[in-house]
This record gives C-alpha cells, sequence and structure tokens, in this order.
C-alpha cells in the first residue's frame, strides 16, 4: 500500500489538470461546439473517478495513461472528439465499475461500440501454456476492421504509451511485451501509414529486446552528430539556393535514420555501424496546388539530379502510384560531397500530413483522391477474417506477412491496376480478382506469354488467367502462393475436403469397434487418438480415410467396464512435453542450463543462432525435441515470443562446465599470401581453440571466410574476435548470426 502525503496529493492533481489543459489544446481544431467540449470533459471526470485508487507500476496515478493515450490519439494520429473520449475511458469497462451501459447513457452507442471493441482486445500478458493469448487478442484486434477502425487506432495509441512507460517491469515482461510490439504493432502502424509510430516502436522495441546494442548506437549517433550536422547543412546548402532560383515554395531539413533501421541494415549487410552509408535522409516539403504536386515533386527531383549524381536503382516512385496505405512521396539516393550517399525524400505538404497521421489524414483528402488502395487492402482483411476455419495462429502468420511486404503493381488484359505483395505469383493474381478464379486457374499469360501457376510476378506485368472448369485446388498450390487471401480461401476448401474424407475415416473407425467388441463411446474415441498420438479426431479420421494408419493393434488394447485403456508404459509416454516442464519447474522460476534443475529436463542449442554460455538465452518448448536454447537476438526470437509466449521458459547459465560450444566467425579482407596461416596460428596456437571447419572465397583480391570454433563461452569468442581484427589486411570480423554457417 502507497501513502501519498497531501501535499504530494495536490502536486498529483496539478500535474493531471495540466496534461487535460494540454490535450483540450491539441484538440481545439476539432472541438466544433460547446457539447464537444463538455462531452470531454465528462469523459476525463469518468476516468479520473473512475481510475481514483489505480495506480501504474511506476507509482504514479493510472489516470495519466488514459490521458496520454488520448493525446498520442489527438496530437500524434489526428483523430476527433469520440476517439479522444474513448482513449480518455478506454480501461474503465474493464477495470471500473462503469459499464458499457453507463458509456451509452452519457456519450452515444458508437462510442460504447467503440470502447466494447477496446476492452475485447485488451491485452493479458500473463502466460498460458493452453493458448496464446495475445494472438487471440490480435484477432480480435483486426476483427474491429469491420466495425470501426478507430479502435485500432486508438489500440496502438496505448501500446505506444506502454512501450514508451515500461522502464520499471520486470526485464523478462519488458522483452515479451516489445517483441509482440515488433511482431505485430508495428508492423500494422506501418500499413496504416503511422510511418512516425512505427519508428518508434520498432526503435523502443530494440531497447528492451536488445539493450546493448540499442545503447550502442545510440552511443555512436551521439557521437558523430556534429560531424552529421555539418555534413547535412553542407548538402543543403547548394540544393537550397538552387531550388530558390526554380522559385519552389518548399521546407528542406535533415534527419537521422531511426536506430532500428540502422540496426536493421547492420545486421542483414552484416556490416558496422560506421560501414552504414546513409545514416540520414533529406526531407523536401513542398507548398503546392493538388493539381501541381506531382510536377513539382518531378522538379524538385531533376534539380537534387543535376546537382547530385542519383543511384539508378534507388528510384522510388510512390508519387505517380502510391503505397495501399496511402503513402505518396519521390525517394531517391544521390552521392553527396565526400563520396556519401544521401536518401532524399520529396513530397508536398498534403504527402507529408498522410505520411505523419496515416489513417486520419488518408479520409480528410480521400474526397479529393482517386485513389483508394487502402479501402482495397481493409476489404481484403475483412475477407481473410470472414473465414471461420483459419486457425489464429495461420491467420496472424498470413496478415503480419501482408502488413510489413514491399508491393508489386501489375495490371489486368484491360489495363487495370492490381497491387500485390512482393513475391506474389500469377495464381495469387487470379485469387485477387475472385476466389471463384483462383479455384479454376490453370496457368496465365504474362505479357502475352504462358507461364505456370507458381510463376513470379514482377512490376509492371499484364496478366491474364487461364481458367478450367476441370481443375481443383491442391495442398501443393499452398507452397508457393504469398497473399493472404489466397492462403486464407486455399486452406478452407481443403479444410471442407479433408473433413469430407475424415467422415470415411471415422466408418471405418467405427467399423473396426465393432469388429473388436470395443463401445463406440467419446471417451474410447478419445483414448484412441491419444494411443495414436494424434492431436485431433479430423486428423485421427482423415489417416485412417488416407492409409497412414492401421488400427490393428487396437484389439490388443484392454478394455475394462467398457472403457478402453491405454497400457502403463504407454501412459507414461503419453505425458506432454510441457506438463512435464510444468512439474519439473514447479519450484524453480526459471530453467538453469548447465545446473541442477535442467539434468532433469531435455534441452538442446538451437541452430539458428549457436548459444555461447554467458549470452543472453532463453528456452522454447518445441513439439518433440525439448526445450531449445536461442540467444534472445536470435532471428527467430522476436516471432518465438510474440506467438509463443506461454512456450516460453525464463533461462540463464548457471554452472559453466568446460563444455565447447559451436559457433562462426565471418572475415573478409584483402587476399595475401600467408593470411590463413596466420588466422589458425591465432585459432590454435595463440589461443588453443578448436577448429571444425574453415572455408574461404576469393574474388579481385578480396576474401570472404567463414571459420566454424568451439569455445567455452562469449568471452573467449570475444577475445578470438579482437585478435583476428588485428591482423594486417583483414576489413571486418564479425560472429555469425544466422544459420548460414556453411559447413558444420
Amino acid at each position: 500500500m502507497i501513502t501519498i502525503s497531501s501535499a504530494d496529493k495536490e502536486l498529483e492533481k496539478k500535474t493531471i489538470l495540466k496534461e487535460y489543459r494540454l490535450l483540450l489544446r491539441t484538440l481545439k481544431p476539432k472541438l466544433k461546439s460547446t457539447s464537444d467540449k463538455m462531452d470531454i470533459r465528462r469523459a476525463f471526470e469518468m476516468a479520473v473517478e473512475g481510475h481514483k485508487d489505480m495506480r501504474r507500476k511506476s507509482g504514479e496515478p493510472y489516470i495519466h495513461h488514459p490521458i496520454a493515450v488520448a493525446q498520442i490519439v489527438a496530437g500524434e494520429i489526428g483523430l476527433g472528439v469520440t476517439s479522444v473520449i474513448c482513449a480518455l475511458l478506454h480501461d474503465t469497462v474493464e477495470d471500473t465499475d462503469l459499464t458499457l451501459e453507463d458509456i451509452e447513457l452519457n456519450f452515444d452507442k458508437n462510442t460504447a461500440k467503440i470502447i466494447d471493441g477496446l476492452t475485447k482486445i485488451s491485452g493479458s500478458f500473463e502466460l498460458n501454456m493452453n493458448t496464446t493469448q495475445q494472438a487471440e487478442n490480435f484477432r480480435k484486434l483486426l476483427l474491429t476492421l469491420t466495425d470501426d477502425i478507430r479502435v485500432i487506432l486508438i489500440k496502438i495509441a496505448d501500446r505506444l504509451h506502454n512501450m514508451r512507460t515500461m522502464d520499471s517491469m520486470a526485464s523478462q515482461k519488458q522483452k515479451k511485451i516489445a517483441s509482440e510490439t515488433l511482431y505485430i504493432y508495428a508492423p500494422l502502424a506501418h500499413r496504416l501509414g503511422l510511418y512516425a509510430i512505427k519508428s518508434e516502436l520498432e526503435d523502443l522495441s530494440l531497447k528492451y529486446t536488445q539493450p546493448e546494442v540499442f545503447q550502442d548506437i545510440v552511443q555512436k549517433l551521439n557521437e558523430t552528430k556534429k560531424e552529421r550536422t555539418k555534413y547535412i547543412n553542407e548538402f543543403i546548402a547548394p540544393l537550397k539556393e538552387l531550388l530558390e532560383e526554380k522559385k519552389f515554395n518548399f521546407e528542406i531539413s535533415g534527419r537521422p535514420k531511426s536506430i532500428y533501421s540502422i540496426y536493421n541494415k547492420m545486421k542483414t549487410k552484416q556490416v558496422s555501424f560506421e560501414e552504414v552509408y546513409d545514416l540520414f535522409a533529406i526531407r523536401i516539403i513542398l507548398n503546392a496546388p493538388l493539381e501541381r504536386e506531382k510536377s513539382d515533386c518531378w522538379g524538385v527531383y531533376s534539380v537534387i539530379t543535376d546537382l547530385y549524381h542519383p543511384q539508378p536503382d534507388r528510384l522510388r516512385d510512390w508519387v505517380s502510384t502510391p503505397k495501399t496505405n496511402g503513402y505518396e512521396a519521390l525517394h531517391t539516393t544521390v552521392m553527396g560531397h565526400q563520396g556519401k550517399w544521401v536518401e532524399v525524400q520529396i513530397r508536398s505538404k498534403r504527402m507529408h500530413e498522410i505520411a505523419e497521421m496515416g489513417l486520419a489524414a488518408h479520409w480528410k483528402y480521400k474526397e479529393n483522391s482517386q485513389d483508394n488502395a487502402l479501402d482495397e487492402w481493409l476489404e481484403r482483411i475483412r475477407e481473410t477474417l470472414s473465414n471461420p476455419d483459419t486457425s489464429t495462429m495461420d491467420f496472424i502468420t498470413n496478415v503480419r506477412q501482408e502488413l510489413f511486404n514491399e508491393e508489386i503493381y501489375v495490371f489486368t488484359p484491360k489495363g487495370e491496376l492490381k497491387r500485390l505483395k512482393a513475391g506474389a505469383t500469377a495464381l495469387d493474381f487470379a485469387f485477387e480478382i475472385h476466389s471463384a478464379i483462383g479455384m479454376k486457374c490453370i496457368g496465365a499469360k504474362i505479357n502475352h506469354k504462358l507461364v505456370p501457376l507458381s510463376h513470379k510476378l514482377h512490376n509492371g506485368d499484364q496478366v491474364e488467367i487461364l481458367t478450367s472448369s476441370k481443375q481443383q485446388p491442391n495442398e501443393d498450390w499452398l507452397k508457393f502462393v504469398v497473399t493472404s487471401k489466397a492462403i486464407s480461401v486455399l486452406k478452407k476448401t481443403l479444410q471442407e475436403e479433408k473433413k469430407i474424407t475424415a467422415e470415411i475415416g471415422k466408418e471405418i473407425f467405427e467399423k473396426k469397434l465393432k469388429q473388436f467388441e470395443i463401445p463406440n463411446t467419446d471417451h474410447n474415441l478419445q483414448t484412441a487418438i491419444k494411443y495414436y498420438k494424434y492431436v485431433s479426431a479430423l486428423d485421427f479420421f482423415f489417416n485412417i480415410a488416407a492409409k497412414k494408419l492401421t488400427l490393428s493393434d487396437l484389439k490388443d488394447l484392454a478394455v475394462q467396464g467398457g472403457k478402453l485403456m491405454i497400457p502403463a508404459n504407454k501412459s507414461e509416454q503419453g505425458e506432454s512435453f510441457e506438463d512435464r516442464i510444468k512439474r519439473e519447474l514447479k519450484k524453480n522460476a526459471e530453467l538453469l542450463i548447465m545446473g541442477e534443475s535442467s539434468d532433469m529436463i531435455k534441452y538442446g542449442f538451437a541452430n539458428c543462432c549457436n548459444p555461447v554460455a554467458g549470452d543472453d538465452v532463453f528456452g522454447f518448448i518445441t513439439v518433440n525435441e525439448g526445450i531449445k536454447i536461442h540467444r534472445t537476438n536470435c532471428p527467430n526470437a522476436v516471432q518465438l515470443m510474440s506467438k509463443y509466449d506461454y512456450r516460453i521458459v525464463k533461462t540463464r547459465w548457471n554452472k559453466q562446465h568446460e563444455i565447447a560450444f559451436l559457433t562462426g566467425v565471418k572475415i573478409t579482407g584483402l587476399d595475401d599470401v600467408g593470411v590463413i596461416n596466420k588466422m589458425t596460428n591465432i585459432i590454435t596456437g595463440q589461443l588453443k581453440i578448436n577448429m571444425r571447419s574453415l572455408s574461404f572465397d576469393t574474388d579481385d583480391g578480396i576474401f570472404e571466410g567463414k571459420i566454424m570454433v568451439y569455445v567455452h563461452n562469449t568471452q573467449q569468442l570475444d577475445m578470438l574476435i579482437d585478435e583476428l581484427k588485428k591482423l594486417s589486411g583483414v576489413l571486418s570480423v564479425s560472429r555469425i548470426e544466422d544459420n548460414e554457417k556453411g559447413d558444420r
């Protein structure tokens, strides 16, 4: 129980009122009447009263949270009065005595409906061994698209404020929430056009999932800030002069890349911070009338490329063809002075507002635009949601891929533009036209040339779909379709066919029971499913019908009192690994690798990241291989923590025996006589480290090598990397982070 003095209470009250007045100032342009202001005041007072005895983990009054969410909704997303009211009251129905009826009585049905949507998707981050609660929450979140998209926008604001104020939480909880944010909420913000929020969510996620990496990049950005500012000013000066000569009305500014985008580039390109060539971008915002926006953007592009040489394959034209989320701009990368690449973004004020505010600005300008790409995407999500048979995890995987993927633009035979995710095939295009066409598709003509169903489409392709009434979909199609609509429709159809086949299997099973004089009861069915190690009756019956399972040994099982009994040795084997984990770890909060508690449990090290003693790690309960130990910065960590948080086991190193861990280093440098000999002398001679394999490729005087070694801990690995870096001619040495480790 926290005791607050009267002086502190008075100070808290003043702070709350100050935040409320700031909210009103932000919302002022949207307040159309006195009743609007009264409604906001009423919502504020109801929230203050409802949350009066509640405090956050940090110790501050809980009311700060809904006010902050409302401020984000109004100031950073640009929504209006109803959304702000809902943001202020978003936790009241779940956490206080207020009901939806109270909300409707004080405001209206629409407000109550939005708050109902927010209540249904309120997040619980507790571990659950039976279901993925957050995955189900995400599905509920997207279901609100069919009702009111403001629910999603308020939820994103809620998540953003939670991420901004997560310092007082336990580290493990921070990692799980941050992983889910990176896996679900950042892509969602990206697709809805909230680029500033998306970048902040990514940066904050990195801060909590990999704090050392985050702080290292922040420190290096701060150290190079003066140098970068000077460079940007020198780059802008002649450009500004030329644009003013051409009478453009514009604003120009430089900005650093987000911390997460720098990290992502370092990771994907396997380069150091110093080697990331485009650390900053220049943004030019034009004050131009709608009818002149496009021509002015290209006019500015012409001026830039007259002054600086462009990188030909880095031009992005989202002015002629906006992104699905409404984003419009011209992007180009040019070679500045001192031989540095600089990204330049060109957009109008209207385009800039859409880029910053996303959906809210999109609908504000919608009546002046012929583009309805965002509405088309929302409709596709609705179609995917309408399939009741899609499993929650499949659904999330499919939709998430749609959220963050790059797009391609292709045309129908009549010249109609269609947007698809990059990597889409002819079959995806067929399903995009209509589900019935996809089901009967036998091939396509791309630019008048015949191609198979699996042919990948490219920007500008003209696609004609060929169909046949005799065509039937099959499971192989799922290997190459990539759009959520195609995957969803196919899985639904194949599932229906599976059910029909399973009915035949059910009849075979019932005949076998009768043959062996075993009663046909639900208990006996469930016992048989468990005995044959299937997870559902559908799979069990389907495999019987497909002749992948014979039932001959049913006759050998005992029947007592009409009940089928599994032999004792089989029963013990039937205990799920998850149940065993719960049983073995019930006295311990975590798994101690190389410790006593781990001796009772089967575990191994994940090949995708090859953990070494000393790495920050977590355990993941697999279906067949016990617990797999992953590094927290493993390429798969975000997906595992967000999708399967109930299977995560808190893990740390305890007794570090003299055990050798397999890991690898990647080396690049100048090819020279004796360079490999020098490296092996350091590894085996100087540091006494065992090598597993060594492979080198050379090209035009540059070598690239991969060395797999056995080390005892991260300190020994770091020492190896430091020593190799000292060698003359070595350009870079880094730990191999992914599963491309060559010969292991």
